[in-house]
């Protein structure tokens, strides 16, 4: 058994199977620095089984096994991170690593981030604790079986995190706390019950069934009180505010305890899940990069987007019935009023939760849904893995899968951009793949309107029929929108994916490219071949989210910038994988 360390510096034991949280935490900031830094700065080299990494303003050369190149650069690393020190070579551990991330992100941009180590800190503790508590470790439901276990199971099986991300595990706030409402301990509680004068409560609705949702969880209120569902950690965050504490004197808000059926809580942290709804709520903790609260604008947003894209949303399940929306139909929240008269927004946004479609609503039958970013984690930490499904598969079996998915994932992302104007957010976290009984894809599920973005010049009338506040945050220009399709689309998601599977056939890789230019170049011929298609098709560099920088220089998710990467869709690239594919039919 790997040893590891948690925040407490006690000793704790992890899988043998499994990377330690010192590997993984230095591994993630190297994949980071290679991608952001020093890969476009040209400080980087693959030499003798080993990625040789330069920070040149720090002065440090950083060296690290491979398991896998990659031909998009995003390479498997194995075993400590070394650096060059009085002619040989020292192992470096996260820490170190984390200093010398500060120390030469500092020199580039002129920018200090005195909360970046404790960051990075944060995210190590929750992988340690993660890897300590390990509930996706244990026996799972195997595929098929029982689809909600396996589900949940894929949601909560999420170890480590984005592995270009330099903090995917942080959180603020003691992560012992955290241990009833992670997903990756198998978090499952039932929420806090408030009834509130209906007077006080704000909520909008696109669907009759949306605000029931919420009703049915509780009955027998007092008449002229609606009910409102909230996290229990946040409810603990929030009890204390004055306004509420009168509110609760006055009988105005009546505390109920907790109640009702168990949500599990999923990859997001704050979505939860009963079975039958998703339940999005506030949280003031930050989580990666943001404070994860559903702003005033976010909860009317969502209720407006799916008002808006009701007629996209119905064309695209026509063509490609493959694929499906989750909608977010409504929101309920406390409306309490501060000293000028207006809703307290503290308490509004605080206690703001959006409804959004539960699985029933859109799955097709006979299927099981399981979380993309599971199925495409780089270790197996649970029964969703790739490895797993496809446990045995040749190479060619490998292929197929792959081109069942890519026929169902891409065309259906591409048309909402280029027919409908509407910027889908498909990164793995997204994305629910949905198997058959024998764990070939049969449908692909996309959820969460907040990363869902309209373009304004296709758009201009719904728009301009809601407040400039909830209108603005909706959009993005047409080239952000695209550089996001494709990130997400494509680095986030298309890419690691088949990196899961050209772990499990690396002679392949090639082949699983080639694949995915065919899917792209049929729907080209299908739907017609737009400038910026026809470019990717080409080959042109791909835009990758730039997470480490976002996070160094503190800018919102929405103000991220990208770098870019060079394409492993060219044809020249590929030429090499005709062998391949040949050998693997």
């Amino acid at each position: 058994m790997a040893s590891l360390t948690d925040s407490t510096g006690r000793s704790t034991a992890a899988p043998a199977d499994l990377p330690t949280a010192d590997d993984v935490v230095a591994h993630t900031l190297l994949n980071c620095l290679l991608r952001e830094v020093s890969g476009p700065e040209r400080q980087t080299v693959v030499a003798d089984g080993h990625l040789l990494l330069r920070l040149p303003r720090r002065g440090v050369l950083l060296r690290v096994a491979l398991r896998r190149t990659s031909l998009l650069g995003a390479h498997r690393f194995t075993g400590p991170v070394r650096e060059e020190r009085d002619g040989g070579w020292a192992d470096v551990d996260w820490r170190r690593l984390a200093a010398h991330t500060r120390d030469e992100l500092s020199l580039r941009t002129g920018v200090r981030n005195e909360e970046f180590l404790e960051q990075v800190a944060s995210s190590h503790a929750a992988v340690a604790a993660a890897l300590a508590a390990g509930p996706a470790l244990r026996p799972a439901p195997g595929l098929p079986g029982d689809p909600l276990s396996a589900y949940l199971a894929s949601e909560q099986s999420l170890l480590f995190g984005h592995r270009f991300h330099p903090t995917p595990k942080a959180r603020t706030g003691d992560p012992r706390s955290w241990a009833a409402y992670a997903p990756e301990t198998g978090a499952s509680f039932p929420l806090r019950h408030l009834a509130v004068r209906e007077h006080l409560i704000a909520q909008e609705s696109a669907e009759p069934w949306a605000t029931a949702a919420l009703d049915r969880q509780r009955a027998g209120l007092p008449d002229g009180y609606l009910l409102l569902p909230a996290h229990p950690w946040q409810y603990e965050t929030l009890r204390r505010h004055p306004l509420l504490r009168a509110a609760l004197d006055r009988g105005d808000v009546l505390d109920l305890g907790p109640g009702g059926r168990p949500f599990a809580a999923t990859a997001s942290v704050r979505t939860l899940y009963d079975g039958e709804t998703f339940l999005k709520f506030s949280l003031n903790v930050r989580i990666t990069n943001c404070l994860r609260k559903n702003s005033s604008y976010e909860l009317s947003g969502a209720v407006a987007l799916t008002r808006a894209l009701a007629p996209a949303l119905s064309d695209l399940a026509r063509r490609f019935p493959g694929s499906a929306v989750l909608r977010e139909p409504a929101y309920r929240t406390l409306a309490l009023p501060g000293p000028g008269g207006a809703p307290d927004r503290d308490l509004l946004e605080g206690f703001g939760v959006i409804v959004r479609e539960g699985l029933p609503r859109r799955l097709a039958p006979g299927t099981t849904p399981l979380l993309a970013a599971a199925v495409a984690d780089e270790y197996p930490t649970g029964a969703a893995h790739v490895s797993r499904l496809l446990a045995g598969a040749d190479a060619a079996t490998a292929l197929d899968w792959w081109s069942a998915y890519l026929e169902l994932l891409l065309p259906p992302v591409l048309a909402a951009y280029f027919d409908h104007g509407l910027v889908l957010e498909p990164h793995l976290q997204n994305v629910l793949l949905c198997v058959d009984g024998g764990g070939r894809p049969a449908q692909v599920l996309f959820r969460d309107l907040e990363g869902t973005k309209l373009l304004p010049e296709r758009h201009a009338d719904a728009l301009a029929a809601l407040p400039p506040e909830v209108a603005g945050p909706m959009t993005y220009d047409a080239r952000r929108g695209w550089d996001r399709v494709v990130y997400c689309l494509l680095v986030n998601h298309v890419a690691e994916l088949l990196a899961a599977l050209a772990d499990l056939h690396p002679e392949a890789e090639a082949a699983l490219w080639a694949r995915v230019r065919d899917t792209l170049r049929a729907y080209a011929g299908r739907h017609g071949c737009p400038p910026r298609l026809a470019a990717l098709l080409a080959g042109v560099p791909l835009p990758a989210k730039a997470n480490l920088l976002t996070r160094w220089e503190r800018r919102p998710d929405r103000a991220a910038g990208y770098v870019r990467l060079p394409s492993p869709l060219a044809e020249d690239v590929l030429r090499g994988g005709d062998v391949m594919e040949r050998s693997a039919r």
